[in-house]
């Protein structure tokens, strides 16, 4: 079994990101398992607070998660042409204390997705993960995009798929990174 991680970085109860999240969660291939995380509950970083108090306990909770995971899928909004402050602040907070990075996110398959209103579908967003990702060591997964363009009319009320074709697309796109994360274990345990 494959196990994939995902997390939405909204905090909107009815976030497009999320219902493109958790509609990825119930579009696995065989043999694949996505679970939908929250960055819920994650305070703003202060180093402050890290020194005095230590690693919050949803920190902690979400950095074991993903360590443990196979791989890790990123729904990323879009706010102002980039990467929004609570999706970073929780990536920032996850990357804390730096020695830990290489546990958490170190060779770690990972594919950023992304639901919009507007007419381009979080392509500036996900442009803006590469360095982040770059930083964190992480493994990431180039092999498809997925930028979900005017959300407001591929969901219903329910957060289930209006437009089948982007249901389409987003299967697809499990796949191809369900098998990138499937290969890249087998090279991670080949001797």
């Amino acid at each position: 079994m494959t196990k994939l991680i995902g997390i939405s970085g909204s905090l909107r109860q009815a976030s497009y990101n999320s219902a493109l999240l958790r509609n990825a969660a119930g579009l696995m291939p065989e043999n694949g398992e996505l679970v939908v995380e929250t960055i819920r509950g994650i305070p703003l970083y202060d180093g402050d607070v890290e020194v005095n108090e230590g690693i919050p306990e949803r920190v902690r909770e979400l950095k074991e998660v993903i360590a443990a995971a196979d791989g890790l899928l990123l729904v990323t909004p879009e706010y102002n042409n980039s990467i929004p402050g609570v999706f970073k602040n929780a990536i920032d907070w996850l990357s804390r204390p730096d020695s830990d990075i290489r546990r958490v996110f170190g060779s770690k398959p990972v594919a950023v997705i992304g639901a919009s209103p507007g007419g381009f579908g979080t392509i500036l967003s996900q442009n803006a993960w590469l360095p982040v990702l770059r930083t964190l060591r992480a493994d990431f997964w180039a092999g498809g995009r997925l930028m979900v363009s005017r959300a407001q009319a591929v969901f219903n009320q329910d957060g289930t798929f209006a437009d089948q074709k982007i249901e389409e697309q987003l299967r697809k796109y499990l796949e191809g990174f369900t098998a990138y994360v499937r290969a890249a274990r087998q090279n991670a345990s080949a001797p």
